[in-house]
């Protein structure tokens, strides 16, 4: 049987192994870098904002999709299948 990667915690999910924590790691590295990207060429506050949030909001996205359809990252799943609907 795969580990599960994260777990629900009330309304998030927070990581319970070290491939959950390493992916945690791994998006929070991505919004610093986009962040510090966007913000070097933006003007003011807004502009910064509408800059990351199409990345920031499509990695919330996914995130939300995958751990709230069951699928498990690392289990092995095929694309198509029920459980992971497709991801």
């Amino acid at each position: 049987m795969p580990r599960r990667w994260f777990a629900s915690w009330g309304w998030i999910y927070r990581p319970v192994s070290l491939q959950g924590f390493g992916l945690v790691a791994l998006a929070a590295v991505f919004c610093v870098q986009v962040f510090i990207a966007v913000d070097r060429r933006s003007h003011s506050a807004s502009d910064t904002l509408y800059g990351i949030f199409p990345f920031a909001e499509r990695l919330l996205l996914e995130a939300v999709t995958r751990l709230g359809s069951g699928c498990r990252f690392g289990a092995g799943k095929e694309p198509g299948s029920e459980t992971c609907r497709g991801l």
